[in-house]
């Protein structure tokens, strides 16, 4: 693990708020991994961030958190992609193209979100209203001034998560 990802809790544990800064894409991967070490049944985890933030890179140490060692990628057109060779069952979903909030009933959304695995979604503002009440909201910022690799990564805990989204 690199060393950056040890000492850059720079910043705040102010309650259920946590603030981690990544200076490359394998501290960004480490905050993943360490995050999907700590992961619990039922949690679910919604990630945010604009397209190239590192949403991708941080699944992938998540994964690796879990112990899943298979190759991840963005579910953008399978809507979630399903992994269970971990210590916990992985939902790694994209809801990017979804139109409507039914589409996700058709695919068995609380079963997942409800059940003993973890899920993480990449867009959940666009279903918020069927998300459950207690979530963890990751959002990854770039910041070019700190330089080009720079990462600010933001991780709540939200009771509403209309509120998470700005809905």
């Amino acid at each position: 693990m690199d060393k950056h990802v040890q000492t850059m809790d720079k910043v705040c544990m102010d309650g259920d708020l946590l603030i981690r800064e990544s200076f490359s894409a394998q501290e960004t991967h480490d905050v993943g991994v360490q995050m999907g070490r700590q992961a619990q049944p039922g949690e679910v985890y919604c990630l945010i961030g604009d397209l190239g933030v590192g949403k991708t890179v941080f699944t992938q140490g998540f994964a690796e958190g879990l112990g899943i060692h298979e190759p991840i990628s963005s579910p953008t057109f399978t809507i979630v992609q399903e992994y269970e060779e971990g210590r916990l069952p992985f939902y790694h979903f994209d809801v990017y193209r979804i139109g409507d909030e039914e589409e996700m009933d058709e695919i068995g959304f609380d079963d997942y979100i409800y059940g003993q695995g973890v899920c993480l979604i990449e867009w959940a503002g666009r279903i918020a209203d069927l998300l459950p009440e207690h979530i963890h909201v990751i959002r990854i910022d770039k910041d070019l001034e700190k330089g080009f690799d720079y990462r600010r990564i933001i991780i709540e805990r939200k009771a509403h998560p209309n509120v998470a989204f700005g809905s």
